[in-house]
């Protein structure tokens, strides 16, 4: 049975050109750690290492490679600039889009005395920027929000949100899980961005990381200690950066992997990667919006939005509906509440949920017409009813 991969926003597949290799390179010849050698093998992976960051660097405008920190996730990293920023009695911002990689260590965190606000949505999952003011107090230390929706690829309007907390001298820290890779943002806009290395970014999963301000990395307590190999003579953590949010050792293998990913996507161009996938996603659009009892939820048109297609099927199982698709026809999709329960009460498709087609850079026209047709003939031999 043919295989058509549509899950993108959970994960990217296939990886990009040179990331398997890079990683069974290292692996098979090299191994070493970092910065607990002092031998050749270890002083070039060092070297692998900062390249990894300064192609990071130069992607998110950052000031320099030191700003660039790994961790095992988007989801640590979130957890890392939040738990490091927040404490008693201060207050934050979010939206109601969010992924619960943002909402749960709020919550985490107004159990031990911090307090959040969640900027309502409109039902496409667009914000408002002025929405925000009203919720401003003078404890508000930062906002936290997504770059586009995980659920319905709605973009938020991450530009105008800076430009309020600028002016209200707080922090803006944004989740690019969704969009690093696919969507120019930069250091310009944000204090500090949460990025994921397995999504747009192409590589494996695994290691994600967060690009962070000095300034604003000076003001945040570090969740983890330990072992950095530097300063070792000392108890205190070290206090410069990357090192004092990376203690441990860090998944030298998978950062071999996401350098080959981050040199495709230099050498392909964001906005490349980008124009394909939303036209694939338009695509995808046009045939669904023709079948009785299909609906898209989020931004109807090309504007605003990135490649993720979520469908309600009405009064289906869209749960079942996925099933089938994977089953009879081989098409991978996501279903339910994509972690995101808020995002899902903001569109008015909670508890249910959608089925999401989030489409990649490395899917093709073809694919496209095949779900579509594969759909297609799921609704009209009425298989979900009944079940």
């Amino acid at each position: 049975m043919r295989k058509v991969y549509a899950d993108n926003g959970s994960t990217s597949f296939p990886k990009a050109p040179g990331v398997s290799e890079a990683i069974k390179n290292f692996l098979d010849s090299t191994g070493c750690n970092l910065g607990r050698s002092s031998h050749a093998d270890s002083y070039d992976v060092a070297m692998e290492i900062l390249a990894t960051r300064e192609l990071l660097a130069d992607m998110f405008g950052a000031q320099s490679p030191g700003e660039v920190i790994f961790t095992p996730s988007v989801t640590y990293s979130l957890n890392m600039l939040l738990g490091g920023l927040l404490g008693s009695g201060d207050h934050a911002i979010t939206t109601s889009m969010e992924h619960n990689a943002v909402m749960r260590p709020l919550h985490a965190l107004s159990k031990m005395g911090a307090s959040y606000d969640i900027a309502p949505c409109a039902k496409d999952g667009s914000l408002n920027a002025d929405d925000i003011i009203p919720l401003i107090r003078k404890e508000t230390k930062a906002v936290i929000m997504t770059h586009a929706s995980n659920v319905c690829g709605t973009i938020m309007p991450v530009r105008a949100v800076a430009e309020i907390c600028k002016k209200h001298g707080i922090k803006l820290i944004v989740d690019a899980a969704q969009t690093a890779g696919v969507l120019e943002i930069g250091m310009d806009t944000a204090d500090a961005i949460a990025f994921a290395g397995h999504k747009g970014l192409l590589g494996a999963q695994g290691l994600g990381g967060f690009v962070i301000k000095k300034e604003f990395a000076e003001q945040l307590t570090p969740l983890i200690t330990g072992g950095t190999g530097s300063l070792s003579h000392q108890l205190e953590q070290p206090n410069f950066l990357p090192d004092k949010f990376e203690s441990g050792t860090i998944n030298i293998p998978a950062i071999m992997g996401l350098k080959s990913a981050l040199e495709y996507i230099a050498r392909t161009g964001i906005q490349e990667i980008h124009d394909k996938q939303m036209r694939l996603a338009l695509a995808l659009t046009s045939r669904l919006r023709g079948m009785d009892g299909v609906a898209i939820i989020g931004k109807q048109g090309a504007e605003g939005r990135t490649a993720v297609v979520s469908v309600d099927f009405t009064g289906r199982d869209n749960a079942r509906i996925a099933h089938r698709l994977e089953s009879g026809y081989g098409v991978i999709t996501r279903r339910e509440l994509h972690c995101a329960p808020t995002a899902h009460q903001t569109l008015g498709t909670y508890p249910g949920g959608t089925v999401r087609f989030s489409l990649g850079h490395f899917n093709t026209a073809d694919e496209v017409d095949y779900i579509a047709r594969s759909i297609c003939e799921i609704l009209k031999s009425g298989e979900p009813y009944g079940f």
